[in-house]
């Protein structure tokens, strides 16, 4: 079910109203879980797709569950298909032209960063990496050719820049090789 129609997400600054939350948007509508476990530092984070409208409604009881536990919400249509591997850290990666990276304050500005610049630049989603041992602060990692990456970069720090979560954009021209395997 991980192509479905519209992804949701949560991030909340309590772990029991996460889990709590969570229930609630698994009794709501028929959505797939992603992901729901905690984060640093002491945040909970939820991330699960189906049907558009199951989605909504879906995130609308957890928001609701969450009341002002909430730090951050996304609902994304059409999520593009990279997200999920990106997300479960399962893509494979050859050689990279270049390298970009965008660091957020949070999963959800993370989320939306990686699916603009997926669907504005023809990129490898390499990672997105929760905040886990990060202070709070997530990233993603992409790669492709110097002027996708480019492209794909200065989209995704807009995305993060209009949600206020952008901590750095970084493209790095023909990375070392050596390079590779700390980046997911």
């Amino acid at each position: 079910m991980l192509s479905a129609g519209a992804l949701g997400a949560l991030e909340l600054t309590s772990i029991g109203l996460g889990i709590e939350a969570a229930d609630a948007v698994l009794k709501r509508a028929a959505v797939e879980m992603v992901l729901s476990r905690p984060i640093c530092p002491g945040k909970y984070f939820l991330c699960f797709t189906g049907r558009v409208e199951d989605v909504r409604h879906a995130l609308e009881a957890g928001l609701e569950r969450g009341g002002d536990a909430v730090a951050d919400s996304l609902y994304l249509t059409n999520p593009h298909t990279a997200l999920f591997p990106a997300l479960m850290q399962t893509t494979e990666t050859e050689g990279m032209e270049a390298l970009g990276i965008v660091e957020t304050f949070s999963m959800c500005s993370a989320l939306e960063a990686a699916d603009r610049a997926a669907k504005r630049a023809r990129v490898s989603l390499v990672e997105i990496r929760m905040a886990i041992m990060l202070a709070g602060k997530s990233y993603v990692t992409l790669t492709g050719t110097l002027s996708a990456v480019r492209d794909a970069v200065e989209e995704a720090a807009a995305a993060a820049r209009e949600r206020g979560a952008l901590v750095s954009a970084v493209v790095i021209p023909h990375p070392h090789p050596d390079l590779k395997g700390f980046v997911g």
